[in-house]
């Protein structure tokens, strides 16, 4: 419940962030920079929160990184993908888990200010996929397994400053995200997802 509440929490604020600057972009008379197309590269620092079970018991935070790439076709709207590998040493007692994520889906980016090195990003997007559990211990019908699949979704944003023409800062990217991963607890996993890092375009 907690980390239901904070990932809405978090969701709310990009959200209402993206409404500033949306009606602060309405009064900038150049419209026309919406209209063209982009691809972006992004590579981030992942942190993400985890739990053993889905009643919070044994809470961690998994560590990593992000390679996402975007393209932009037409005022804003396009599609995303994104990698992600995180790695968490100490779930229980002896037991770590590494976790690979591939997911893929459309994205909305808002652009503020001009063509240049002050220029913002404000993007949303929702992302299906996979997640692939590995090196930990995942129950079964017929006992354990070392690794396990399911499918996996991400719903958030992030917020890019540019520094030049092709480089941005990722201020932060935060996103929600569910998998399915056997746990013994109802087979799901709910979590927050933090991201830091440089964006290519």
């Amino acid at each position: 419940m907690r980390t239901t509440s904070l990932s809405i929490a978090l969701l709310t604020g990009i959200v209402a962030l993206g409404g500033t600057m949306a009606r602060a972009q309405e009064n900038t008379p150049s419209p026309s920079k919406l209209s063209g197309s982009s691809t972006d590269l992004a590579a981030t620092y992942t942190t993400e929160q985890g739990q053993v079970t889905p009643s919070g018991a044994g809470s961690f935070w998994m560590q990593g990184g992000s390679l996402d790439t975007a393209i932009t076709f037409h005022r804003g709207f396009g599609f995303a993908g994104n990698l992600t590998g995180l790695h968490a040493s100490n779930i229980a007692p002896g037991l770590g888990l590494n976790e690979v994520d591939v997911m893929v889906g459309p994205r909305y980016t808002l652009r503020l200010g001009s063509k240049s090195k002050h220029e913002s990003r404000i993007f949303g997007e929702a992302l299906v996929g996979g997640a692939r559990g590995m090196s930990s211990v995942f129950p079964k019908p017929t006992g354990l397994s070392t690794h396990a699949s399911s499918f996996a979704y991400q719903v958030g944003g992030g917020w890019d400053i540019s520094i030049t023409k092709h480089i941005s800062v990722r201020a932060v990217e935060a996103d929600y995200v569910r998998s399915y991963l056997p746990n013994n607890g109802g087979d799901t996993q709910g979590r927050i997802r933090l991201g830091f890092g440089v964006v290519y375009h």
